[in-house]
């Protein structure tokens, strides 16, 4: 109908209206300023609000990040002016073998704390989404550790592994006829018992990011999979656990994160000891930077961090976070 309608105007008109369409076409840009402008009176209010953030990630995030790189360059004690010495505190790190075995430390730290956090929250969140009476108060108990002060959970953590016959766990292994452990006074049992502090502590956050995945699992996959004859065991193997992939990416970045970010456990029950097996590098950051009033060397190993943090959380995006399709 509009076909007819074109092909029946006269040729005067047909040449008005490709004129008009061609001037329009070629009509100037507005200026820059004036596009500018109109923006703003467009958006005005949303920049508004966003000026204080602005300022705050201006002053908490970018000034820090770029004068603690400034700071790697000077050698600085607080008391007396910043004086420009190059890479000397780089290559003294370099050279630094506490640096190293902090490093180490804090790599061992993570091997005992990145998979077991990830598969007790997955676990504890199967058990509430399995439909279990009282599914709300295990939730809530599961998860009372994640809202309580880490003092306090050290304390009854210090007092449970205490390295005497005083301590809860000794006491039993006493009763089952197993030798005192040193646990905590231990080189090799020290890491693995903070890394269970923490493990306790974080699993019931773990398990409301699991939680909420298996809720987004569309119910029917597991109907047809039942009608099949799939077992409960396969079920979880082929359907539940593929499905959670997105979960097990966010939960990996941000326990990896937070095991490199150790620093309380360790400051609260054993001070790096013993024989500096559980000092982290967080934990060798505060004793130089802040203990030891060496800003610029804690600068560096600040530094040394966030490129660990940043390659390990690449490798983990390359690895786990690619896009996964299910037909």
């Amino acid at each position: 109908m509009e076909y007819h309608y074109k092909k029946n105007l006269s040729l005067k008109d047909r040449l008005k209206r490709n004129k008009d369409s061609y001037s329009n076409f070629n009509k100037p840009k507005q200026p820059f300023k004036e596009r500018v402008k109109k923006q703003w009176d467009r958006n005005a209010i949303v920049y508004i609000f966003l000026v204080p953030t602005l300022i705050h990630f201006l002053i908490f995030q970018v000034f820090p990040f770029a004068f603690s790189f400034v700071l790697t360059f000077m050698d600085w004690k607080v008391i007396g002016d910043p004086e420009f010495v190059g890479f000397k505190h780089w290559i003294a790190f370099i050279n630094d073998k506490l640096a190293w075995r902090a490093i180490w430390n804090t790599i061992l730290f993570s091997i005992y704390y990145i998979v077991p956090t990830m598969a007790l929250g997955l676990i504890l969140a199967l058990i509430i989404n399995s439909g279990v009476k009282a599914a709300g108060l295990f939730k809530g108990i599961f998860f009372l550790p994640v809202v309580t002060s880490f003092v306090i959970i050290a304390g009854i953590w210090g007092w449970l592994f205490r390295g005497t016959e005083s301590g809860m766990v000794n006491y039993l292994l006493s009763f089952l006829g197993i030798d005192t452990q040193l646990f905590l006074a231990d080189s090799g049992q020290a890491l693995m018992v903070l890394a269970g502090l923490s493990i306790f502590k974080v699993a019931g956050s773990t398990m409301i990011y699991y939680f909420a995945g298996l809720q987004s699992v569309d119910r029917q996959l597991y109907e047809a999979a039942r009608i099949d004859g799939a077992t409960p065991l396969r079920i979880f193997w082929t359907i539940t656990f593929p499905l959670l992939k997105p979960i097990h990416f966010y939960v990996a970045i941000i326990t990896t994160i937070g095991s490199f970010q150790i620093f309380d456990s360790t400051f609260l029950l054993t001070g790096g000891g013993p024989n500096y097996s559980t000092t982290t590098i967080v934990f060798y950051l505060y004793q130089q930077g802040f203990a030891g009033l060496n800003l610029s060397y804690g600068a560096v190993l600040s530094y040394v961090l966030f490129f660990i943090i940043l390659v390990i959380s690449l490798i983990q995006r390359k690895y786990l976070g690619q896009e996964t399709n299910y037909y």
